[in-house]
């Protein structure tokens, strides 16, 4: 009888996965609708804001700069390893301005801010929900959402455009130092390459990107954050999932843009 049962068993259990699956799904829109409909009404909490846009950007501004900037520098290095095969080095200053504005300016910087800015969120809602200062602003007659959630969804979607504007001018200076110092490149020759190569549209791109993965990444912060339950262990399990869930739905939704803003 439990032979027969078995096969059962297995179907039962990828039901509750995808019934979980589908139910945090849900939850999650609606957590972020609600996050996003508390703009459209006062009060709006400012020092929350100003003081996320500082943390996010200032504060984060420093990690995401030595990144590109070395970043910059390796895609210049692996670029001449392999287009001096084919004797076609004049490439490498397209290949480092185009890989950084579209792709590694965005990417790099949304990967640094979500394990630096993504686990600070979640760890300090998280703590705030186990001690029960949540519960206390309900009674206050504040709206949660609105006084933690809000505004550091608007501050993460702001404040990233701007350090991936930083991240991409220190990549392509990285480019262009290795590619003067290290592999003998004309200065005025790289620049004019650079400037023939990328596009305005190239960077609006990237842009477009920073802001949705802001927007994620302070959305994961926030929602793990607000569910943890069960004191310091929880607190520390909600910091976790809210740094792989944002860095795993970058990396998705990097794919879908691209192939929405390029697939012709």
């Amino acid at each position: 009888m439990q032979k027969l049962n078995r096969p059962f068993s297995w179907l039962a259990l990828l039901g509750r996965t995808v019934i979980n699956g589908i139910e945090h799904a849900g939850s999650l829109a609606l957590f972020a609708l609600r996050g996003i409909v508390n703009l459209l009404y006062p009060p709006f909490y400012w020092r929350i804001f100003l003081k996320s846009l500082i943390d996010i950007g200032y504060l984060s501004l420093p990690v995401v700069a030595l990144t590109a900037l070395f970043s910059g520098g390796v895609i210049a290095l692996q670029s001449y390893t392999g287009m001096a095969q084919y004797h076609v080095n004049s490439a490498i200053a397209s290949i480092v301005v185009l890989a950084v504005t579209r792709e590694l300016g965005p990417v790099l910087a949304g990967l640094m801010v979500a394990g630096r800015v993504g686990a600070a969120m979640a760890a300090e809602i998280g703590t705030m929900q186990v001690t029960n200062q949540i519960d206390a602003l309900r009674t206050l007659s504040t709206n949660p959402i609105k006084y933690l959630v809000t505004p550091r969804l608007l501050a993460a979607t702001i404040a990233l455009p701007f350090l991936v504007v930083i991240a991409d001018i220190l990549g392509v200076m990285g480019g262009f130092t290795v590619s003067i110092i290290k592999l003998g490149f004309s200065p005025q020759g790289y620049i004019a390459a650079t400037l023939n190569a990328v596009k305005p549209i190239d960077i609006t791109i990237g842009l477009v990107k920073a802001a949705v993965f802001g927007f994620l990444i302070a959305l994961m912060g926030c929602y793990h954050g607000y569910r943890s339950r069960g004191g310091a262990q929880g607190v520390g399990a909600a910091t976790t999932a809210a740094v792989v869930a944002a860095s795993i739905l970058l990396l998705v939704f990097d794919y879908l843009l691209t192939d929405i803003f390029f697939s012709k």
